[in-house]
């Protein structure tokens, strides 16, 4: 049982844990706080939180768990002025996208204290960002990554571990580097694929019109093209390195297509689609495994 849990940004991630941690029966009281007065104060109302703090310092006085649900560009600063009071069996987690810099930051930030940050990356959300949108059920079912430093003691992060498996989550253990690696591949990019696609239709002088003209299949592809550009500008210039590197294959791929198409090649093209067809078609959300180490 947490005695108090202390929440740095009362939006949907960091409301949907206190939710389901609350629905669970895992802990008696959430303090709360968020840069904006008027959402701690919404969260305080909606019954997120059962108090509001006045600052980030005051969320952590007191508490035996504290969750940073910042953007990631937010961390440093975060984990400064929380510093003095982050104490040997304190678990302080996180939910950024990207975990080399936070992992850096938090380094830098929290110095001979950094032993008690296990930096987290639950592998959730929706479009629609917001205390408001908070859901209970938002982790169950869904992958959360702990990328635990080297000098983190290992009932902290069993600690972490046991959290996240409490609501539901799947817990996996892998290095920052391999995440940043993985989740260039399978979730920055396509993110950033989706902004310059939908950029590129509505950019047109008939974009408009073409909207009116686009089915579920254009809906889907675009979906997260909808996603906060202000949480996705920081994810990917932290993670920008793999990123690109991405970006490359994904270039060498649709070259391969364009070439084909403009030699007039059937049996070519229909080869490379066939690939790419049979392998979405075999693919399957399963069970999670820990990327190899590059």
């Amino acid at each position: 049982m947490i005695q108090q849990l202390g929440i740095i940004g009362c939006g949907l991630m960091g409301g949907s844990f206190a939710l389901a941690l609350k629905r669970a029966g895992l802990v008696k009281r959430v303090v709360g706080y968020s840069k904006s007065p008027s959402t701690t104060e919404r969260a305080l109302r909606l019954g997120v939180i059962d108090v509001s703090a006045d600052s980030a310092l005051q969320a952590v006085a007191g508490s035996d768990v504290v969750l940073l649900a910042v953007p990631v560009a937010a961390t440093e600063t975060t984990l400064k002025a929380i510093r003095h009071l982050v104490e040997p069996g304190l678990l302080v987690m996180d939910v950024g996208s990207t975990k080399r810099d936070v992992v850096d930051a938090a380094r830098r930030a929290l110095r001979e204290r950094v032993a008690s940050f296990v930096p987290a990356h639950p592998i959730a959300g929706k479009e629609a960002s917001g205390i408001q949108h908070a859901d209970a059920g938002l982790y169950a079912g869904r992958q959360v990554i702990l990328t635990p430093l080297p000098q983190t003691p290992v009932e902290l992060v069993q600690k972490a571990t046991d959290l996240w498996s409490s609501i539901g989550a799947q817990v996996l253990k892998m290095t920052a580097e391999n995440h940043d690696h993985a989740f260039a591949a399978v979730s920055h990019l396509p993110h950033l694929l989706a902004f310059a696609y939908f950029s590129g239709v509505v950019g047109q002088p008939a974009g408009r019109d073409l909207l009116s003209l686009a089915g579920p299949g254009f809906r889907d592809f675009t979906r997260i093209a909808a996603s906060d550009p202000t949480m996705w500008r920081d994810i990917l210039l932290a993670n920008r390195e793999e990123v690109l590197k991405q970006s490359q294959r994904f270039r060498q791929a649709l070259d391969a297509l364009e070439q084909v198409m403009l030699a007039g090649n059937g049996p070519a093209l229909q080869e490379l689609l066939r690939v790419a067809s049979e392998g979405r078609r075999g693919w399957q959300m399963g069970a999670p495994r820990v990327p190899p180490v590059r």
